[in-house]
């Protein structure tokens, strides 16, 4: 092989070897976030349930704890003015979580919703909050990381 060549390929390999180690060191600079959250309310009917289904992607380079989900009527007076916070969320649910590329979690959160819970929780505007809390302790609260409508 020529000299050449063989300066090329070592110099080819340098750059590509730093390129990768550039990307993976900015990797963990990334931040914890949850992202393109969607909501689907199916609403009961005659003798057949319904159900509420989130499902949402939460990039989380040191990995992903738990993802809290609580779904929140618009006009709740106890949320209508400022919606709920971080400290609301300590109680609900997690979400179910799977690894679905290097850092990024797809999560999924679905629940039965029966005639007598339709009834209850009234129709309008909803929200989803949302609490992802990484493997490192940090945590990203979004209020409104969805909106659908009941009714």
């Amino acid at each position: 092989m020529s000299r050449r060549i063989v300066l090329s390929s070592a110099a080819a390999v340098i750059a590509l070897g730093g390129a990768g180690a550039f990307a993976l060191a900015h990797a963990g600079d990334r931040p914890l976030a949850v992202e393109n959250g969607a909501a689907r309310y199916t609403a009961p009917e005659a003798n057949r349930d319904g159900s509420f289904a989130f499902t949402t992607d939460v990039t989380a380079p040191s990995g992903l704890k738990s993802l809290k989900v609580l779904a929140w009527p618009a006009a709740d007076p106890a949320f209508a003015k400022h919606g709920p916070t971080a400290k609301d969320m300590a109680e609900v649910e997690s979400a179910t979580c799977r690894s679905a590329d290097d850092d990024i979690v797809r999560c999924t959160y679905e629940v039965t919703v029966t005639a007598a819970d339709a009834a209850a929780s009234g129709k309008g505007t909803w929200h989803v909050a949302t609490l992802a809390t990484a493997d490192d302790g940090e945590t990203v609260f979004d209020g409104k990381t969805s909106t659908f409508t009941t009714g």
